[in-house]
């Protein structure tokens, strides 16, 4: 079992292969801001500028855990990775049922999924993290991505 999904149930790892395990950002900060940044780097309490940010972050999410774990309970989300496979939704289809995909971390749809069974199977997609999904499903589902 892999976060709540078992390996039978995940497809091939040819279907499911994140770059990695983050994402890049892209932040504007002002200069006074920056050389403090650099300023505590230079002095040796960071690495670099990323170790700083990544602490920062990990300092604000570590304050609002709490709100987050609430919050993730209030809204049934999936916390983690999930991964849905061609037969994930075959079986939704088949049983007339409509998926409402609702993840903090990471969803994947697996690359042999075609559009339309992608719009036949997700009534609404509501990700807080990242989709991994091929630019047809992706564009199929663009008014149902919440």
């Amino acid at each position: 079992m892999v976060d709540g999904c078992h390996e039978d149930d995940m497809g091939t790892m040819d279907d499911f292969k994140p770059k990695n395990d983050s994402e890049k950002i892209t932040i504007n900060l002002g200069l006074i801001d920056l050389g403090q940044i650099d300023l505590l780097v230079n002095e040796g309490f960071y690495s670099n500028r990323t170790d700083l940010i990544r602490t920062a972050i990990r300092n604000q999410l570590n304050t609002h855990a709490d709100v987050v774990r609430q919050t993730v309970a209030r809204k049934s989300l999936v916390l983690g990775m999930h991964h849905y496979t061609k037969a994930d939704l075959e079986t939704a289809l088949a049983a007339g049922e409509k998926l409402h995909i609702q993840v903090l971390g990471m969803a994947s749809i697996a690359s042999d999924v075609t559009a339309e069974l992608a719009v036949a199977t997700i009534e609404s997609i509501y990700v807080l993290g990242s989709l991994h999904a091929s630019k047809a499903v992706k564009a199929a589902l663009a008014g149902r991505i919440l």
